[in-house]
């Protein structure tokens, strides 16, 4: 029995414990893991917000992404190793989702009694403004700590993410697709391409960086190239975007979850995009 039960916990150091404590990315296992928990937590998430009285919709979603960038950058100051261990665990994914998502829960919570008590009309003005300060700290402290080396990357970054979504535009809107007519849905293209372009930008162009997702690496492997993450980014996301738009459109229940699940998916791309580019930025 005791063998068997150390190599249970080896196992759980192996691929769970080990790859938060080094930092080493994802395996096989702890990504489908962490893939069963994002699910059970965008449940989670939508009774938290019903039980709040707030309505997903683009405005609540714009509201939100100050806290995306305020969690990527809090990441990039772990990067630059200003937190020590065991406090820097907190700071790693998927830890680092839990930290910010407390936060900002907090953070609506207080933008909610403001609104109820009158200090301000509408709450999600106060939720974003914590969110913009949150992330105006950390970049501070990073631009304190770190030198800006490579400020060619933004540039490189958006410009390749813009130009490829308004090129998706005009090619849905010519087609007569509908697809990517929505401001959100086109967001949704706009973050996963920011993720591939700082992808490429950090792998094919400055190099030293690397792929920590296991599929991603593994055609990037294969391929020779980081050019692999567009076709793979599309190959994902336009059936998952088609999926929600036709089947979760039939009450008031399934659109408010076809938005949440939109939100998380632009959140799963914004996220690692913004901590790539400012890691990137700053030599990180």
């Amino acid at each position: 029995m005791s063998s068997v039960i150390d190599k249970i916990l080896q196992f759980i150091s192996t691929y769970y414990i080990d790859p938060i404590r080094n930092d080493d990315g994802y395996n096989i296992f702890n990504t489908i893991t962490w893939a069963l928990v994002l699910g059970a937590c965008v449940f989670g998430v939508m009774r938290l917000l019903n039980r709040m009285k707030v309505t997903i919709d683009d405005k609540f979603i714009l509201s939100v992404i100050p806290f995306v960038l305020a969690g990527s950058s809090l990441r990039v100051i772990k990067d630059a190793e200003f937190f020590n261990p065991p406090i820097q665990y907190l700071f790693i994914t998927p830890n680092i989702y839990f930290v910010v998502f407390a936060v900002t829960v907090l953070c609506l919570v207080v933008s909610k009694w403001m609104q109820k008590v009158g200090k301000v009309e509408d709450y999600r003005i106060a939720f974003a403004a914590f969110g913009i300060l949150w992330t105006g700290v950390n970049v501070s402290v990073l631009l304190y700590l770190e030198d800006i080396v490579q400020p060619m990357v933004p540039f490189l970054i958006l410009g390749a993410a813009s130009l490829l979504t308004f090129l998706i535009y005009k090619v849905s809107k010519y087609s007569g697709s509908e697809l990517f007519s929505s401001k959100v849905n086109l967001s949704i293209v706009f973050a996963h391409l920011l993720d591939a372009s700082s992808t490429i930008v950090g792998i094919d162009i400055l190099g030293g960086y690397y792929e920590k997702h296991v599929i991603p690496s593994y055609l990037i492997d294969l391929t020779g190239t980081a050019l692999i993450m567009y076709p793979l980014k599309f190959i994902i996301f336009v059936p998952v975007l088609y999926i929600l738009d036709t089947q979760f459109n039939e009450d008031e229940e399934s659109r408010a979850l076809q938005m949440l699940v939109k939100m998380v998916i632009i959140i799963l791309g914004l996220a690692p995009a913004f901590r790539n580019t400012i890691g990137m930025i700053l030599g990180i």
